[in-house]
């Protein structure tokens, strides 16, 4: 449960990280740069720290793997 709870931080961080870099882009806003920064570097240790704590529970890790495209290419 705690990896997951790590990993849904990440995707929250994540999703905050993409709404403020949509602020930043309205010219009217001003925003501190080192805000967007912040914010993916804190997405980038919490996916580290849901890894760590994985590896340290010994809980096996699962990978993610794009789907194939099962369509036929015209």
């Amino acid at each position: 449960r705690i990896i997951a709870q790590a990993h849904l931080a990440r995707s929250l961080c994540r999703r905050a990280e993409r709404r403020l870099l949509a602020v930043a882009a309205d010219a009217t806003q001003q925003i501190n740069p080192a805000a967007c920064i912040y914010l993916n570097r804190l997405s980038d240790l919490l996916f580290v720290a849901a890894r760590l704590i994985g590896k340290r529970l010994g809980t096996p890790e699962v990978l993610w793997a794009p789907r194939r495209n099962t369509e036929p290419k015209s």
